[in-house]
């Protein structure tokens, strides 16, 4: 079937909509993303963009933001720092294998831009007690880091800590993010928040000696705190990584979960059911805190320090991204093009539904060219592959129809290349002309093996001639590895 381009941009008023979300999205997933994978210093950026200060919370490590160093360079005490988890912030400052960063008040999370505090330059995001809602370009931000390979760090509260008055807890917060984003809303984690406010108690560890959560370099975890806080239910079914540490007295299994990890993609997740564990009680001036960093009764320090070193990727067990470790997935988010632009860039309506070329499943494809006039269209996704991976194999499935009759002369042409953060061509796997034209969808598949722990991108540049169209669609990309 030969392609009519011209009604191809005659879409929609629901997909124009779409268009003006996907034109927002697509500045979070760029070809300049670095990788977000383990690093010696491991990375944590702290959000600080989401009220994490309103009322008398203090969820900071410091006042100086971004970086913590402006206030101490050498802190030794959680004095050093000002905030009310500075304990925690000074505690991975001193073991020289990590560099922290603060997202300051006012701005927002992305992945894959310029920025300093952007995520792809982090190998872990601690989200301690959002109270405002993240946006969409920002809940797709966090999970395309998640997906390849960052860490993610989520402290809730108890249901009703609205502390900035603005109808949004930490509860209702963190569930919209694994409920009502872009990239995968069927529970993706596995678990879920309850809307609970339980007043006290010890959550005790389960007994398991190879858990790196639990058994840590920074010691071992037999219970934490509960002073108004809540709890998750787990839900192995979607996603059989998930994994219950510690429990509310009285619960067991699925139910009753205090603190619980998981994996997404090649990425890891942990989650906390209170934030009092994590104050040590100093912040400041003005604000009411409670020291249960310090706890006697808990071991809540021990908890939160494993857990950060096991979100950077720095222990090799648990699964998930970095650390030389591999889980078995498809990396490549919204592969058949069915939720729009979503996590791809692409120039203007390349990735559509119009029905002058077919999909091969689905109602959407990615379409370049058809102009018949001298056009260039791209199309292109940055993805981390895990540094454990023996396999990682990309495929697509390719149409090319052209009105071309020429048997010799490629006169328009489609390239396939792998990229590296810097946009720098690293290679080209495939290069299709109209002479590649053929009726029905091909797949094709190619080896990205050799680019294991690195962020690279994958992308499509159609090239099309002066005179006579060429279309070149596709349709059901993977990125497998294992």
């Amino acid at each position: 079937m030969l392609g009519s381009r011209r009604s191809r941009h005659r879409l929609t008023t629901a997909l124009a909509g779409l268009g003006l979300l996907v034109t927002g999205i697509a500045l979070q997933v760029s070809t300049s993303a670095t990788p977000a994978v383990a690093a010696t210093p491991h990375r944590i950026l702290f959000d600080n963009a989401h009220a994490e200060t309103a009322g008398n919370a203090d969820w900071i490590i410091s006042t100086s933001q971004p970086d913590p160093l402006g206030q101490d360079s050498s802190p030794s005490a959680e004095t050093d720092w000002t905030g009310a988890l500075s304990a925690w912030g000074v505690a991975l400052q001193k073991t020289g294998d990590y560099s922290l960063k603060t997202l300051p008040s006012g701005s927002s999370l992305s992945y894959g831009g310029s920025s300093t505090t952007d995520l792809s330059n982090f190998d872990t995001l601690v989200l301690p007690e959002p109270n405002t809602l993240f946006t969409t370009a920002e809940k797709t931000a966090i999970m395309n880091f998640v997906k390849n390979g960052g860490g993610l760090f989520m402290v809730s509260d108890h249901t009703g800590a609205d502390r900035n008055n603005d109808g949004e807890d930490a509860v209702e917060i963190l569930n919209d993010l694994m409920t009502n984003n872009s990239i995968d809303s069927t529970d993706p984690f596995g678990f879920s928040i309850d809307s609970l406010s339980i007043g006290s108690g010890y959550p005790a560890a389960i007994s398991d000696s190879t858990d790196p959560v639990l058994h840590g370099s920074f010691g071992t975890v037999t219970k934490s705190l509960i002073a108004s806080g809540t709890t998750a239910t787990l839900k192995p079914s979607d996603n059989s990584s998930v994994k219950g540490l510690l429990y509310r007295s009285g619960y067991s299994g699925n139910t009753g979960v205090f603190f619980a990890t998981s994996t997404f993609g090649s990425g890891r997740v942990a989650f906390w059911g209170d934030s009092s564990p994590i104050d040590d009680g100093t912040g400041q001036s003005g604000n009411t805190l409670y020291d249960g960093w310090n706890d006697s009764g808990a071991t809540n320090a021990a908890l939160a320090l494993n857990a950060t070193e096991w979100l950077s990727g720095v222990s090799g067990d648990g699964g998930g991204g970095g650390g030389g470790t591999c889980t078995a997935a498809q990396l490549l988010a919204n592969p058949g093009f069915e939720s729009g632009g979503s996590s791809w860039t692409a120039t203007s309506g390349v990735i559509t539904n119009d029905s002058g070329e077919a999909a091969r499943t689905g109602s959407y494809k990615a379409w370049l060219n058809g102009y018949g006039s001298a056009h260039t269209d791209t199309l292109a996704q940055s993805v981390t592959i895990p540094s454990g991976c023996t396999a990682a194999t990309l495929s697509f499935y390719l149409h090319v129809d052209t009105a071309e009759t020429t048997t010799s002369t490629a006169y328009d042409t489609l390239k396939a290349q792998v990229l590296n953060s810097s946009g720098t061509v690293l290679s080209t796997l495939a290069t299709y002309s109209n002479l590649s034209a053929a009726s029905g969808f091909t797949q094709r598949n190619f080896s990205l093996a050799s680019y294991a722990g690195q962020t690279v991108t994958i992308k499509f540049t159609g090239t099309e001639g002066s005179t006579l169209q060429t279309s070149f669609v596709i349709d059901d990309t993977a990125l497998n590895v294992s």
